[in-house]
């Protein structure tokens, strides 16, 4: 009789342990196939060391569109203090050597802001040459754009729609109010319905667009060319009207520097020394956290805290080239819509 029943439990017990393995198996199995698909990843840190998360990466397969093939792209932490993201291939080969192409017959001496009057003038301080594009020039620059204002999510251009537009777009809408829509790339807009339940038609529509950006300036600096360490916001109530105060900045390498030409930040929290090329850094570089220009990269750095505050650890400069030429060029977005 204890027999019976002890071998009744073990048969329970078996059957409980064949349960248990098949749905490990199963779960294994799922695993292993979504692992193949790449919809889960598992970080690997292949160094004996612990990862620093001042430098954590953010791979995107993204194809994108634009001039040329960007190849693969991440972004990568280069400081909180400032804020300061590098975002690699941001530009392909193609799109750096158009914006050269475009500015080049247009180059002047760059100019400084005078924290005094607000007004540009000559400096030793800033010896390279350079030019404005007009915002949203042709369908290469808009995408540029487009492409900044996702990157730092700072609007590129909204608008809003207050009455009814079935004669325009042949599009349905909900009860009049307020409607947005952003672009989805250079040509096609996508729109966001913000108010109302009930399906009205449009007939007539009132558009507003926003820009919190400037025009992109293409800078050139030959060897011996520099910008002495300054912030990019300002100091005066003259430039402030238009757009408020500049709160981001992003900065592209248009070209490789074969020596100097980094972008150094001198009163960045971080280790200056803990960048991997800090071994290829001029002495300049080396005053401060420096990136060196590599062609197709972006760096985005706040000249505001997150407090609305002005971040005096956003002070940055451009090293003197030493062999070779640098080219960028530079986004300045604001608080408030920008007018040209």
């Amino acid at each position: 009789m204890v027999k019976g029943r002890y071998g009744r439990l073990q048969s329970k017990k078996w059957s409980t342990l064949r349960f248990a393995w098949s749905m490990l198996f199963m779960l294994s199995v799922v695993l292993l196939m979504l692992l193949a698909l790449g919809i889960v990843w598992l970080p690997i840190n292949t160094e004996d060391s612990p990862p620093d998360l001042s430098s954590a990466r953010r791979r995107s397969l993204e194809k994108g569109e634009g001039l040329g093939d960007r190849g693969e792209q991440w972004t990568e932490v280069i400081s909180w203090e400032p804020r300061a993201f590098l975002y690699h291939n941001f530009l392909s080969k193609e799109e750096c050597e158009y914006l050269i192409s475009l500015a080049k017959p247009y180059m002047k001496k760059s100019t400084v802001v005078d924290s005094t009057t607000g007004h540009s003038k000559d400096s030793r301080v800033r010896t390279s040459s350079g030019m404005f594009l007009k915002r949203g020039r042709d369908k290469v620059i808009r995408g540029i754009e487009k492409r900044i204002a996702d990157f730092s999510f700072i609007p590129l251009t909204s608008i809003v729609f207050d009455y009814q537009l079935e004669s325009v777009f042949g599009l349905k809408s909900r009860v009049p109010g307020s409607y947005e829509c952003t672009p989805r790339d250079s040509n096609i807009l996508q729109f966001k319905s913000t108010v109302g339940e009930n399906s009205r038609p449009f007939s007539h529509a009132t558009v507003q667009f926003t820009e919190h950006g400037e025009g992109l300036q293409v800078l050139h600096y030959e060897v011996g060319q520099k910008y002495e360490p300054h912030f990019d916001y300002f100091l005066d109530e003259y430039n402030t009207k238009n757009g408020g105060q500049r709160i981001a900045t992003v900065l592209m390498y248009l070209s490789d520097v074969e020596e100097g030409g980094e972008t150094v930040f001198p009163a960045s929290t971080r280790n200056f020394s803990s960048v991997p090329w800090w071994d290829d850094l001029s002495e300049c570089g080396k005053k401060g956290l420096s990136i060196k220009p590599a062609r197709g990269d972006a760096l985005l750095f706040w000249s505001m805290r997150p407090d609305v505050t002005l971040d005096p650890s956003s002070l940055h400069g451009s090293c003197p080239v030493i062999r070779g030429n640098k080219w960028s060029a530079t986004k300045w977005m604001h608080v408030e819509e920008y007018k040209d």
